[in-house]
C-alpha cells in the first residue's frame, strides 16, 4: 500500500520528536567507559565524569534536528518514499539519531564511542544490500555486479586512511595529535555507508563547516594569548606569573580545552547532509563526475 508523501512528513516529525527524546534518555545512560578515553582512570587527579545530554538544550536540539533531517530526506529524496524503498528509509531513520549522539559525544566529551562507528558499519551493509535489491543512483544497469560494493570498500579505506595520514603528519611534524582514533574509525564507517561519491560530499561539507568555527576560535586564542602576555608583562614577577598561567592551563581537562575543535560533529553533519540529499547530489554532480570518467 502506497503511503502519501504528507503522511511521511507527519511520520518524520513524530519520529524526530520521539527519537530525539529517546536519544537524550539513552545518552544519559551510556556506560561511562564509552565516553572516556581508553586509558581513563577514575582515581586520576584530572578525572572528569563524562558530560551527559540534558533535555534542554541538547534534547530539544536533537528533536528538532532529527525532524528536520527526516523531512529534508523526503524533500530531496522522494524517490525512496514513493517507491517504498524501505531499506533506504530504514538506513536514514536509524542513522540520524546515531549521528546526533556522535555530535553530542564529541562536543561534550571529545570522544566518539567505537560502538557508534560499528553501528554505522552495520547500516553500511544495509545500504549495500539496498544497492543490489533496489539499485544505486551512481551505477548503471550495465556496471559490473561487484562495483557498488567495491565502491563502498574503497571509500571506507580511503576515508579512514585520509584521516590517519593527517594524524600521522601532525604527530610527526607538529608533535601533537591532529586527528583522534575515533575520527578515523568513524570516517571508515562513513565511507562504507556513503561510497566514494558520498565521501567527497562528506569531506567537503565537514571541512568547510569546520572552518566556520575554527577561524573565530583561532582569533579568540590569539586574543587570549596577547592578554596573558600583557598580564605577565605587567606582573611584579613575570616568571612566576607565567608559571601560574601554565599550571592553570595544565589543569584543564582535555575535553574542556577551549583551543581544541572536535571534528566528529562536522563529519556527522556532512554524513547527514549527504544521506538525506543523495539523489539531489547525484543530479548536480553527475555531469562533473562523468566528465572525469568516474561514473559507471
Amino acid at each position: 500500500m502506497e503511503i502519501s508523501i504528507w503522511v511521511w512528513f507527519a511520520i518524520s516529525i513524530a519520529a524526530g520528536a520521539a527519537l530525539g527524546l529517546a536519544t537524550t534518555f539513552l545518552f544519559a545512560r551510556l556506560p561511562e567507559s564509552w565516553l572516556q578515553d581508553y586509558d581513563y582512570d577514575v582515581n586520576a587527579a584530572n578525572f572528569r565524569p563524562a558530560k551527559r545530554m540534558q533535555l534542554f538544550p541538547h534534547g530539544v536540539i536533537t528533536c528538532v534536528g532529527l525532524a528536520l533531517c527526516y523531512c529534508a530526506s523526503i524533500i530531496f529524496a522522494p524517490e525512496y518514499y514513493m517507491s517504498g524503498n524501505m531499506l533506504r528509509i530504514a538506513v536514514i531513520f536509524l542513522l540520524m539519531p546515531v549521528l546526533f549522539m556522535i555530535l553530542m559525544a564529541d562536543k561534550l566529551n571529545r570522544i566518539i564511542p567505537d560502538q557508534f562507528s560499528i553501528f554505522i558499519l552495520f547500516l553500511g551493509v544495509l545500504a549495500a544490500v539496498s544497492d543490489y535489491t533496489s539499485g544505486n543512483f551512481w551505477f548503471s544497469d550495465k556496471a559490473a555486479w561487484y562495483l557498488p560494493m567495491l565502491n563502498r570498500i574503497i571509500a571506507a579505506v580511503a576515508g579512514g586512511g585520509f584521516l590517519w595520514l593527517i594524524g600521522f603528519l601532525s604527530m610527526t611534524f607538529a608533535g601533537k595529535e591532529g586527528m583522534g582514533q575515533g575520527d578515523m574509525k568513524l570516517m571508515f564507517a562513513l565511507g562504507l555507508l556513503s561510497g566514494c561519491y558520498g565521501l567527497v560530499v562528506i569531506l567537503y561539507v565537514s571541512v568547510f563547516s569546520a572552518l566556520i568555527f575554527a577561524i573565530p576560535m583561532l582569533i579568540r586564542k590569539r586574543k587570549r594569548i596577547r592578554e596573558e602576555e600583557e598580564i605577565i608583562k605587567n606582573s611584579s614577577n613575570p616568571r612566576k606569573k607565567r608559571r601560574e598561567l601554565e599550571l592553570k592551563r595544565a589543569q584543564i581537562h582535555y575535553a574542556d580545552d577551549p583551543d581544541y575543535l572536535a571534528f566528529g560533529p562536522f563529519l556527522a553533519t556532512g554524513c547527514a547532509v549527504f544521506i538525506a540529499m543523495e539523489p539531489f547530489f547525484y543530479v548536480h554532480m553527475f555531469s562533473y563526475f562523468n566528465a572525469l570518467g568516474v561514473m559507471f
